[in-house]
């Protein structure tokens, strides 16, 4: 390694402070927004993993969808956005899961949105119409009090648990359970709060209010019919085929021959968790990718700036070259410029990316995502590797123009 080159560079650089600040910075954002972009990918990948482990692996949804689309098309999520109905999946549906044998339980699911009221205090929430049995399908834990029987969801009882937010919003400190809230105007006692849940998917679960599911269909919704059906196998390794048998029967009820025009989709944890990995994982890259483009434009900058310190400093090459400096010390010289400079703009762009990352997980944490902070190594060795490559490649040329001064014509420049 020639020190003396490093340190001419070095030198060279402090000559110029304001243009090597501005050239490190273009460099340094460019790999800070990078490792930025890819800690909030692990961070995210982490989030609807861990949120999806709010349901069982072994949990299977029947959920209406728009008939003759694919239950992932934009075509089916615009039409339900648009308020399009479907109302087959019903009673009928929920007993032939039920029967099937590798279920262990399943229940109808309907939801909508009402205030919330007690006494002076009201409250906008999401209203889960939910089944008796549903903590024997998903992870939910009861705080206070008790959670609604198979007698009280047949009988229409008008009985509720509230999420521990809705709890905190509606009766402060104090217990909910024996309190009486207003659900659209219609009375209900609470029997129980829930535990913290946290968001899911972005959805605040801490401020649902569960009724049972006929309940709610009857006295709330007056509907009969199902958004969905959430169920739980008992095997897992029978999965594949437990969904083919449940598709067969809904499809039989419903008077259906062509799959192609099915009314429902019927969907597995794994394949939720499989799908939304793949979406995280290609947004990712994708933004990754975007600003490797700043990168580039960064390594622009880095040539631009090379070329006007080579034009600048035409003299004082020739003078080197003329005392006997050879080509090679003055190629070093300025490519350690450039080397120098993309390794400033990388210790910064990281120390920029880790606070960057550490800002995007306090707010998630704030409003209550599940998030994890992470700097990978693998965004630091990507960022700074192809900078690094970026500002030895375009530091090349005035480098070379550079030791190819003739040092005669470059004294006659002063």
């Amino acid at each position: 390694m020639n020190l003396t080159a490093i340190k001419l560079a070095y030198k060279s650089m402090l000559a110029q402070k304001t243009r090597t600040i501005l050239t490190t910075l273009g460099v340094s954002i460019g790999i800070a927004v990078v490792i930025t972009i890819m800690s909030a990918g692990r961070g995210l990948d982490y989030m609807v993993m861990s949120q999806l482990e709010a349901f069982s692996p072994n949990t299977i949804t029947i959920e209406v969808k728009v008939p003759a689309v694919k239950k992932t098309s934009s075509e089916n999520a615009m039409g339900m956005a648009t308020g399009i109905t479907i109302t087959t999946l019903d009673e009928k549906d929920l007993e032939a899961v039920q029967k099937h044998p590798n279920i262990s339980a399943a229940y109808g699911f309907v939801m909508g949105q009402s205030v919330i009221k007690y006494q002076n205090e009201n409250i906008t929430s999401l209203v889960f119409g939910e089944g008796y049995n549903m903590q024997e399908v998903e992870k939910f834990t009861i705080s206070e009090g008790r959670f609604y029987s198979e007698d009280e969801e047949n009988s229409l009882a008008q009985v509720a648990v509230v999420g521990s937010g809705a709890k905190k919003l509606l009766f402060g400190d104090d217990t909910a359970v024996g309190k009486t809230i207003y659900v659209k105007g219609k009375p209900f006692r609470v029997i129980g709060a829930a535990a913290s849940r946290g968001a899911i998917m972005g959805m605040d679960f801490d401020k649902v209010v569960y009724l049972p599911t006929k309940t709610m269909q009857k006295r709330i919704l007056g509907i009969d019919h199902y958004q969905e059906i959430i169920a739980k196998a008992i095997d897992r390794d029978k999965i594949a085929q437990t969904v083919a048998d449940l598709e067969a029967a809904v499809r039989e009820n419903h008077d259906i021959t062509n799959p192609d025009k099915d009314d429902f989709a019927v969907n597995t944890m794994e394949e939720a968790a499989k799908m939304l990995s793949t979406v995280v994982n290609g947004l990712t890259f994708l933004l990754v990718a975007l600003v490797c483009v700043s990168l580039l434009v960064g390594g622009v900058g880095i040539m631009n700036i090379m070329y006007v310190s080579v034009t600048e400093r035409t003299f004082e090459i020739g003078l080197r070259k003329a005392l006997g400096a050879k080509r090679r010390d003055v190629l070093t010289q300025f490519l350690w410029e450039a080397v120098l400079l993309t390794l400033s703009g990388g210790i910064v762009g990281i120390i920029l990316g880790a606070l960057l990352s550490f800002a995007i997980y306090l707010i998630a944490i704030y409003y209550k995502f599940t998030w994890i902070y992470a700097v990978p190594v693998s965004s630091i060795i990507l960022a700074v590797g192809f900078s690094a490559v970026v500002g030895l490649v375009f530091g090349m040329y005035p480098a070379k123009k550079a030791a190819s001064l003739d040092p005669i014509v470059a004294l006659r420049r002063e």
